[in-house]
């Protein structure tokens, strides 16, 4: 989940409650969903909260829905525009990069305080939104250090976005004191050499000029020429990245936060190439786009979800109290609402997520629990009881019990197990433990979460290579859901519960796993067959196939040396997995 880093001290000059205590605050961003991790070493706060409120990753952020949940503030508020005075001129762009927005913020009341809450927010937004930067990046420059063009009308300023040859073009990037070329800052400057994987295959790379020239390097590095410090006031900003869409709402959110500051938004015109790439070719859009969008959600689904009876005045104050704005009206399912959603609220998809915002205005806590008017008697799944005995049996058996996520992404699922993708063509066989076509997410908030696992032993290995630094014997073991993608099934999703476990000790062997394997199959009566099989995760010769009551359940055996080192294990592990519903 991601953590932000916010001053209590900021958040009472912007909420404008200086009388709350820390305490006070804590209790009020829990209300919120923002949950208090502890303090860093600066004296501010950690906050925790889920990663689709992305308009909280700075403290202007949090701090705006505070003022809401105060009822300082109601409804959907939409900064005030300045017309368009610079244009961002799109041309030769690469054809693997081929979007760009941006704006113009002026008259900012910049500190030290504002400056690291931007940095933070950039990079944030980086994280999460710009999939690492491959997706989305952020460049934030100093007006006042830009000469723009003349452009054709010659009523305005201009910049190019377009693509240069990285052996050729020359610029300062940030933490340089000499000129470079992108191909040497991608070779040996320290931010280079991290994001330079992202266009280091591009014949040219995206660059963006003025008219002194090149002063942006997407995504890797902006120049030192325009950097930006706690003295700028006017600031420009450019994002480019593989989605209008995207780039256009982390744009959004940026200009909140520093409207928040007191800067005032001006628009930028992104004028594109007759022969550009993508849909745009041509046109010209005006940015930021701060256009609402309306959902519809109905007066009885809304008391069906909450529980609560409401009438349609606090309807609409609860929604405004959460910053939307909702204007009753009718369908064919009665009394409904038009609700208007602000530009900075990326995480709105479905009327189920007006309904929770309305929630949260009314206070789940306020919500008294009923007993659901139905004639029956809730219990225990048998699925859940065997769940429970299995847990117990490993626990028992000297393991400690894990609880890891669901989801997970191809590369630690697969590459670093020494199994290549269901796709790739390499002859594993198709019956492996864990191989098969993986439950993709579409729109994944990070590229660390973009998959639902196949299998527990990946999630269980990273356990132990985060825990290098503890001491050993580690025993450990989960038990929890697996799925892949399977026709047969009305879904088109096959799901299990697996158990994992894994012994890392200087003396791990097949023979330990075995041992405790043989000892959890005798606990439920269960007859276990091990005979040999592969599998690229285990050592040749020192892997089996678990049999039980004659089933093909598993794999069992000693982790190859390639998966070992993957993860910066320097001792032998040991594992085996199965399917759960073997024990039954």
């Amino acid at each position: 989940m991601p953590v932000v880093d916010v001053d209590p001290d900021e958040l009472r000059y912007l909420t404008g409650h200086s009388e709350k205590d820390d305490d006070e605050l804590k209790s009020d961003l829990f209300d919120l969903g923002l949950e208090f991790e502890g303090w860093t070493e600066d004296d501010e706060f950690q906050l925790e909260f889920a990663p689709d409120r992305l308009d909280r990753l700075s403290v202007e952020g949090v701090a705006r829905s505070l003022r809401y949940h105060y009822g300082d503030d109601r409804g959907v508020e939409i900064p005030n525009t300045n017309s368009a005075d610079w244009t961002i001129e799109v041309e030769d762009q690469p054809d693997e990069r081929p979007y760009v927005t941006g704006a113009i913020v002026r008259g900012l009341d910049m500190d030290e305080a504002a400056l690291e809450s931007l940095i933070q927010l950039q990079e944030k937004l980086h994280a999460t939104m710009g999939r690492k930067r491959a997706k989305g990046a952020i460049g934030v420059h100093d007006l006042t250090m830009l000469k723009g063009d003349s452009v054709t009308d010659e009523t305005g300023k201009s910049i190019t976005y377009t693509s240069a040859d990285p052996d050729e073009a020359t610029f300062v990037p940030l933490d340089a004191d000499a000129e470079m070329t992108p191909s040497e800052v991608m070779a040996s400057h320290e931010t280079g050499q991290t994001y330079g994987d992202l266009v280091a295959d591009f014949d040219r790379v995206p660059a963006i000029y003025d008219a002194i020239g090149l002063f942006s390097f997407p995504p890797v590095i902006n120049g030192r020429r325009t950097e930006v410090s706690a003295d700028s006031r006017d600031l420009f900003i450019e994002m480019t990245g593989t989605d209008q869409w995207t780039i256009d709402h982390m744009c959004n959110i940026v200009c909140y936060a520093l409207a928040a500051r007191g800067g005032q938004v001006e628009k930028v015109d992104v004028s594109y190439a007759d022969d550009a790439p993508g849909e745009y070719a041509g046109k010209t859009l005006e940015r930021p786009d701060f256009s609402v969008r309306t959902k519809t959600v109905t007066h009885d689904r809304i008391e069906s979800i909450l529980g609560v009876s409401l009438d349609s005045r606090e309807v609409v104050d609860y929604a405004e109290r959460a910053g939307l704005d909702a204007s009753e009206t009718e369908s064919d399912d009665g009394v409904a609402y038009d609700v208007e959603v602000p530009p900075y609220r990326v995480d709105v998809i479905h009327p189920l997520d007006i309904i929770d915002d309305i929630g949260r205005a009314l206070g789940f806590n306020s919500l008294e629990p009923t007993y659901p008017d139905v004639s029956t008697v809730g219990g225990r799944h048998e699925r859940s009881r065997l769940e429970d005995a299995a847990r117990d049996a490993l626990v028992g058996l000297g393991f400690e019990d894990l609880l890891n996520f669901h989801m997970t992404n191809e590369v630690e699922n697969f590459e670093r197990m020494n199994l290549s993708t269901p796709e790739a063509e390499d002859g594993n066989d198709a019956d492996t433990v864990g191989l098969v076509d993986p439950v993709t997410i579409q729109e994944p908030y990070s590229e660390d979460y973009t998959i639902l696992r196949t299998w527990a032993l990946p999630s269980i290995m990273m356990v132990l290579e985060n825990n290098t630094h503890r001491s050993y014997p580690q025993d450990l073991a989960e038990i929890g859901l697996a799925a892949g993608l399977d026709d047969s099934e009305n879904t088109g999703v096959a799901e299990h519960r697996t158990v994992a476990a894994a012994l890392a000790r200087t003396d791990a062997s097949y023979e330990d796993a075995k041992a405790r394997l043989q000892a959890l199959a005798d606990a439920f009566d269960k007859d276990l067959e091990t005979p040999p099989t592969t599998h690229p995760s285990f050592i040749g010769g020192r892997a089996a196939e678990v049999v039980l009551d004659g089933e093909s359940a598993g794999v069992i055996g000693e982790i190859h040396p390639k998966v070992l080192v993957e993860h910066d294990l320097e001792l032998p592990v040991a594992a085996f997995e199965f399917r759960l519903d073997a024990l039954e």
